[in-house]
């Protein structure tokens, strides 16, 4: 599983989880939904520049004229 994976799915059990809770005055507080879901969209891009080609297509042109 790679790091994007992770945090997104991370994000989904955040979301469906409290922003905060206190239990024997232990506060705890998460990222907001918006820092997380940033987060997520640079690791998505930092994939995205890994892939081989990085969207980029390279190809041999060649004229169609008589030599």
């Amino acid at each position: 599983m790679s790091e994007h994976e992770k945090i997104t799915e991370t994000i989904v059990k955040n979301a469906a989880g409290p922003k905060s809770a206190e239990v024997d005055g232990q506060r705890v507080e998460q990222h907001s939904l918006k820092e997380q879901i940033e987060a997520d969209k640079y690791l998505a891009s930092k994939d995205a520049v890994k892939r081989r080609g990085s969207g980029l297509k390279f190809s041999k042109m060649t004229h169609s004229g008589a030599v």
